[in-house]
């Protein structure tokens, strides 16, 4: 019986370990395409397939012009995922154009379902990412370098030159998530307690209401 019992454990830890690398990011899809259906009442984990398909559901052209950059981060996303390109829905990759003034800066933030790769279009940034252990990776990267960010690790951009930046970022998941830690602490709805960011942060409630004033809820 013991030695039953550890055939069935070894065959348990054989499965987790092939099926590591198929829940790393989206699923394989199942049929040659599956545009999304955004207007489906339908809600499941993804979207559903529309009927009618044509080209243009696999054509976006939204990366072309830079962004608005006149905002308090002094950056802008541009998203090529399943929400504004249906044609990527169940293909597990997406993309996006990051647009920096000088000093412009993408926040920390994390992509809780994807590993994110950039391009640098134009610019100097420095980029980085901090891993569990709290060690932190960072470098000055330029025009035609590429860097890569772990999935779910929180990571930043920001613009060290003079002159505007861009870069294109690609995701191995049609919706990679993301997470800003300041609004997502900051500008929750219904807030955080301020006494429990006030003892995170180890500052006064004060403090902690004069920067909920800077990110009201969206």
């Amino acid at each position: 019986m013991a030695r039953i019992h550890l055939y069935v454990i070894a065959a348990c830890a054989v499965v987790l370990v092939l099926a590591a690398p198929t829940i790393a990011a989206d699923p394989d899809h199942l049929q040659d395409v599956c545009v999304a259906d955004r207007a489906s009442p339908i809600k499941i984990n993804g979207f559903t397939c529309k009927a009618n398909v044509t080209a243009d559901d696999f054509f976006f052209p939204g990366l072309r012009y830079p962004g608005n950059t006149n905002n308090p981060a002094g950056s802008l996303v541009t998203a090529a995922n399943v929400e504004t390109f249906p044609g990527v829905n169940t293909l597990g990759v997406s993309m996006a154009r990051i647009d920096f003034a000088p000093g412009g800066q993408n926040p920390p933030h994390t992509h809780p379902r994807a590993t994110e790769i950039i391009f640098v279009l134009e610019g100097t940034l420095e980029v980085g990412f901090i891993t569990t252990a709290n060690k932190l990776f960072v470098k000055t990267v330029n025009k035609g370098d590429v860097f890569v960010f772990p999935r779910a690790l929180v990571h930043f951009q920001q613009n060290r030159g003079n002159c505007p930046a861009a870069i294109i970022s690609a995701f191995n998941s049609q919706l990679q998530g993301t997470q800003a830690i300041a609004m997502t602490l900051f500008g929750a709805t219904p807030p955080v307690s301020t006494d429990v960011l006030a003892k995170t942060f180890r500052i006064g409630n004060g403090k902690v209401a004069a920067i909920k004033g800077r990110f009201p809820p969206k």
